[in-house]
């Protein structure tokens, strides 16, 4: 899934725009300013104003007096739905949405590592997260075109549900008895007295690192018992606990998904370009360059 925040007066408009021109499953995320940042972002199905309209059942008839449960939701006759729920913060509704949508559109909400635009004149590129792609005094000044063919460029958001989901639909699932997977995360100290690391800032050789993995996944792939490989590196500003890679091997038996699954890791730290910048409390440095 390709996301994308729009930030400033407009931001809506411009979505709907977008939400119309994309290829594809589209989920829009609206900042709800009734609630605070616990878990507020409210999903719509496919279009900014959400596919429901008023509250409505099953069967099309107004309720006056909605159930409100931990995850709420309106479904009309036609399969349209909206609703309403908790989630643990913009990462995890992320993380939610990608298996289903191939673009996700978040208003007045940014993200670090989510390519951003600009509306106004009020906001400074320096001073928001995420990538900036795109400013724009008013929303159809934008070129949508080419807003389109950059976020066609952009990383995606893959969750680790993604790829296992990929995995399963594998020819070799038929004979496979295991799938075993890997996450590596951003660890906040690797000693109780270390300086706290607040966040690690990855760049690759676009195309080199990707091609990497694809080679080292099918070489994998090879071995007896092992049907599939898959891989997946974010790189940008990642916080610390946060998910950084994932390695998921579908294989016959679990003594070769465990085996494959460390060898995977093992070989992506040592043979794909991607480079690894540490910020603790106290420093910032390239890890290469202490290695």
């Amino acid at each position: 899934m390709q996301p994308i925040s729009i930030l400033g007066p407009g931001a809506t408009t411009l979505a709907d725009v977008l939400a119309e021109r994309v290829d594809g499953r589209v989920a829009v995320v609206v900042r709800d300013e009734g609630t605070d940042d616990g878990g507020f972002p409210v999903a719509t199905d496919d279009r900014v104003d959400g596919a429901g309209g008023d509250d409505t059942d099953a069967g099309g008839s107004a309720d006056p007096d909605p159930v409100h449960g931990d995850t709420t939701l309106a479904l009309a006759s036609d399969g349209s739905w909206h609703g309403r729920g908790t989630v643990g913060g913009f990462d995890d509704l992320l993380d939610r949405l990608a298996p289903d949508h191939d673009y996700l559109v978040a208003v007045d909400y940014g993200r670090l590592r989510v390519p951003t635009v600009l509306l106004g004149d009020d906001l400074d590129p320096d001073e928001v997260p995420g990538t900036v792609v795109a400013t724009a005094t008013e929303p159809s000044d934008v070129d949508v075109d080419t807003l389109l063919a950059d976020l066609a460029d952009a990383e995606p958001w893959i969750p680790l549900e993604k790829l296992v989901e990929r995995i399963r639909t594998d020819p070799g699932s038929e004979r496979s008895g295991a799938i075993a997977t890997f996450t590596g995360r951003v660890r906040a100290k690797d000693g109780p007295d270390d300086d706290r690391t607040t966040h690690l800032a990855f760049e690759k050789y676009e195309g080199v690192a990707r091609e990497r993995m694809d080679d080292i996944s099918a070489e994998l792939t090879d071995r007896d018992g092992v049907f599939a490989v898959r891989m997946h590196h974010r790189t940008g500003v990642i916080e610390a606990g946060e998910d950084i890679v994932f390695v998921v091997v579908l294989a016959g038996h679990r003594d070769e998904a465990f085996r494959t699954v460390k060898d995977g890791i093992d070989r992506l730290k040592d043979e794909v370009p991607i480079f690894k910048k540490e910020t603790t409390d106290a420093e910032e440095f390239w890890v290469h360059h202490r290695e």
